[in-house]
């Protein structure tokens, strides 16, 4: 009859396997996006929703304002199609809207739409998926509306041989001559925007540098779909007070978020593996605050304090704006906290040091899918002792075995009883009946900061481990290493004892394949990590096993039935 049970179980279990394989090709795969605009000879021109978002009122909460953001007064109420000034680096293809001087668009050319796409990821679209543009503009006194730039040219690229690349928007608001310019570094996803005004009336004004970040709640196109906890999508502030505050989009579409000032600071929508960020200078007292649009999007804010400009004076306002991935070193040199944006969850004390390891590990190596091998090794090392000892006491109870049965039969009908000399037993032979969760229990919390740090690091985006594994970030697509992850587990339960109840041994017998279907879906770095981690404990423990077997000073007082 068993024979029989297997040769059915067999082929239910490839039919399976073929079934969850075809599901993960027809429907695991993330969608795809508008094919970004081309960087051509022609000029690129704006869709109607790019130009729209240029018109949006651009203004700081005033005292009679609550958290909503009013509208200028004199805006356009209709859009009208205009060129877009393209830019280009080694690292940022942007689209600058001249009216108002927004960027409209953002994509990374070094970072793929998908594995298998020369397409690169956008960050901030065009709005035929999501709505997401990074706007700046001024406070004027007596500005009427967003101003109206005149680009030297359409088209800008950072030369080859050059390292540096500005971008100069010119206009004029009421005899206050204003250049709008844009800096971008080679190798770097910062851009420097600066207002140069100069006031040519006998008149003194007074300016405000306003930075907005206007996303949809449209879901996140860097995160596929998966199970188990997922990345935070919304926005997050930095203060000396608040190092790291989230605020998610519900919060700002009920008003909740409270104005805030302080000095320095930062504003950012976050993304699975990538952020968009205005850094103000750090020596300033700004405001932050955060409100919907007249679209009903999501703005995440902050204002500069306000500088007067004398008569027939000059100044200079400016900020720095940060889009691109979730790179630590990138983020730190442009504002202290900003690379708390890469949330490592409530374990980030013991993730952040395990991240630190695997980039010195991944400098070495050069492979992050080995790197995570070599990390895994050398965790295991460090919990050795402690994982022996519990290895010890589980050896023990298994050779034990018998005993333990003889006294679970002879008081079966006291339990109280049965309870008292089975600690007897416990204290006389050395043996914790707990040991054998400790692993399970000290692995846990690493577990899950691995999880995490996995789940949120860009540099696993699309990294090839070796074979079939190209991209350590996302699931295994042939779901091999959650079966090897389940095998590991199985042949590590048949070197533990068997349980005394009958239902727990039922309910551990089940755990592998549990196991197994929860993994299907985690990062293949993950389960890499929890399939080396098995295999080192298989060997670890057969060892202590057959070495506690062989020991004829264990159980040698024990009696027979």
């Amino acid at each position: 009859m068993d024979v029989k049970r297997l040769l059915l179980l067999i082929p239910l279990a490839v039919l399976a396997y073929l079934i969850v394989v075809q599901w993960n090709q027809d429907y695991g795969q993330m969608a795809t996006e508008p094919q970004a605009p081309s960087f051509a000879n022609s000029q690129p021109k704006s869709t109607g929703s790019q130009a729209e978002s240029a018109e949006e009122g651009l203004a700081a909460p005033t005292a009679n304002s609550g958290d909503r953001t009013e509208a200028m007064p004199g805006e356009n109420t209709t859009a009208s199609s205009r060129d877009l000034v393209a830019v280009m680096t080694d690292v940022l293809d942007l689209r600058i809207d001249p009216q108002g001087g927004d960027i409209v668009y953002a994509a990374l050319p070094q970072h793929k739409l998908t594995l298998d796409s020369d397409r690169s990821y956008v960050m901030l679209s065009d709005g035929e998926t999501r709505s997401y543009v990074a706007r700046s503009g001024l406070q004027l006194d007596g500005q009427s509306g967003r101003i109206a730039y005149a680009p030297e040219q359409t088209e800008y690229r950072l030369a080859e041989g050059d390292s540096r690349l500005e971008v100069d928007l010119n206009g004029e608001v009421n005899g206050i001559e204003v250049i709008k310019r844009f800096t971008f570094e080679r190798n770097s996803y910062a851009v420097d925007v600066e207002y140069f005004l100069a006031n040519h009336t006998e008149s003194p004004v007074s300016a405000r540098f306003i930075g907005q970040l206007a996303r949809d709640n449209s879901s996140d196109p860097s995160s596929g779909p998966k199970m188990g906890m997922r990345s935070y999508l919304g926005a997050a502030y930095s203060t000396p007070e608040d190092r790291y505050l989230k605020v998610d989009f519900e919060e700002i579409q009920e008003g909740k978020f409270e104005n805030r000032e302080a000095e320095g600071g930062w504003v950012a929508i976050i993304q699975h593996y990538f952020v968009s960020a205005w850094a103000p200078p750090q020596n300033q007292q700004n405001l932050f605050y955060a409100t919907t649009d007249s679209r009903g999007r999501n703005v995440a804010a902050f204002a500069g304090p306000v500088t007067e400009l004398a008569a027939n004076g000059e100044t200079r306002l400016g900020a720095t704006l940060y889009v691109g991935p979730k790179v630590q070193d990138y983020m730190e040199a442009v504002a202290p906290n900003l690379k708390l944006t890469v949330d490592f969850g409530w374990l980030w004390f013991i993730a952040n040091p395990l991240f630190w390891l695997l980039d010195k590990i991944h400098d070495v190596i050069g492979n992050w899918g080995w790197s995570i091998v070599l990390l895994t090794i050398l965790v295991k090392t460090a919990l050795w002792p402690l994982s022996a000892k519990a290895y010890k006491s589980m050896a023990r109870m298994r050779k034990l075995g018998p005993e333990m049965q003889r006294l679970k039969e002879q008081y079966g009908d006291d339990r109280q009883k049965m309870s008292q000399e089975m600690m007897k037993f416990y204290q006389k032979e050395k043996i914790n009946p707990l040991g054998g969760c400790l692993p399970i229990l000290v692995q846990m919390p690493v577990f899950i900061a691995l999880y995490w740090m996995l789940l949120e690091s860009v540099e696993l985006r699309h990294a090839p481990f070796m074979f079939w594994i190209q991209d350590l970030s996302v699931k295994d697509p042939l779901f091999i290493l959650p079966i090897l992850m389940g095998a590991s587990m199985f042949v590590q339960q048949m070197l533990n004892p068997t349980p005394p109840d009958p239902m727990q041994a039922k309910i551990m017998r089940m755990l592998p394949i549990v196991f197994t279907f929860f993994f299907l879906w985690f990062p293949a770095g993950l389960v890499i990590y929890w399939v080396v981690n098995n295999i080192i404990s298989i060997a670890q423990q057969y060892v202590i096993t057959r070495k506690i077997e062989n020991d004829p000073s264990v159980g040698k007082g024990m009696k027979t039935k």
